[in-house]
C-alpha cells in the first residue's frame, strides 16, 4: 500500500486588523499631494518659458502657484493625520486634508480651462 500524501499544514492566521480605508486615504492623498506639487513647479516652468519668448504676461502661473501651495498644505495634514493616527488621530484633520485636496484638484482643472482657452485675467 502507498502512503497517504502528506497535508500542508494550515496556513498561519493574521489576526492583527487589516488597516482601515481612513489609514489608505490619508496615504494616497499624501503621496497624490507631493506629486502634484512637482507637476506644478514643471508647468509653471514650462508657462514661464513661453511667457518669456512671447512677452506676454498670464494668469495660469499664477493658478498653478495657488494650486501648488493647497497641495503643500493638503500634503502636510494627511502626514499630520498619518503621524498622530497612534495617539488617537482628529478625523477634523483628515477631513480638511481632503477638502484641500479637493479644492486643489478643482483649481488644476480651472487652471487647464484657462490655458486651453487662453484666458489671461479672471
Amino acid at each position: 500500500m502507498s502512503k497517504p500524501a502528506a497535508v500542508p499544514p494550515p496556513p498561519e492566521r493574521d489576526d492583527s486588523p487589516a488597516p482601515s480605508l481612513d489609514v489608505d486615504l490619508s496615504v494616497h492623498v499624501f503621496t497624490v499631494s507631493a506629486t502634484m506639487v512637482g507637476v506644478c513647479l514643471t508647468a509653471i516652468g514650462l508657462i514661464r518659458v513661453v511667457v518669456t519668448i512671447r512677452h506676454m504676461e498670464t494668469l495660469v502661473d499664477d493658478l498653478i502657484a495657488m494650486n501648488a501651495l493647497l497641495f503643500v498644505i493638503s500634503g502636510l495634514l494627511s502626514y499630520w493625520a498619518m503621524r498622530s493616527h497612534r495617539i488617537g488621530r482628529p478625523p477634523v484633520v483628515e477631513a480638511i486634508a481632503e477638502k484641500v485636496f479637493l479644492g486643489a484638484m478643482v483649481l488644476t482643472g480651472i487652471a487647464c480651462l484657462a490655458l486651453v482657452y487662453g484666458i489671461n485675467t479672471l
